[in-house]
């Protein structure tokens, strides 16, 4: 099993969620989140003052997936989410030894599908 975690641009989660779920894929944990990187950040104003935005907002996506599904996956969220301008965001893959459901005891891929 393998975990994928998805900084994205906040405009593009409900077209990415739209097309996860196409592909089969029915659980996701989401968190509004806050980064910054080589975009570096944003001027903004309020009441005639100039103030720096240095943590942008962005969306994280994570799953846990059977391993076979992850480049599949992985096109599904670079195919969404890239506009081909810094702060498009990261994808991380990582394993996971372990899953249970908490309510069945189930274990392994079947605790996650």
């Amino acid at each position: 099993m393998k975990k994928i975690e998805a900084i994205i641009r906040p405009e593009y989660f409900q077209y990415l969620r739209e097309e996860i779920e196409t592909f089969g894929i029915k659980g996701l944990t989401v968190s509004e989140v806050g980064g910054c990187g080589v975009q570096k950040g944003k001027q903004g104003i309020f009441r005639g003052n100039t103030f720096e935005i240095t943590l942008l907002p962005k969306v994280k996506v994570e799953l846990v997936i059977d391993e076979d599904k992850v480049d599949s996956l992985v096109e599904i969220i670079q195919k969404c989410c890239a506009t081909g301008e810094a702060g498009d965001g990261k994808i991380f893959i990582s394993s996971v030894e372990q899953a249970i459901r908490i309510r069945t005891g189930e274990s392994g891929v079947s605790a996650i599908v």
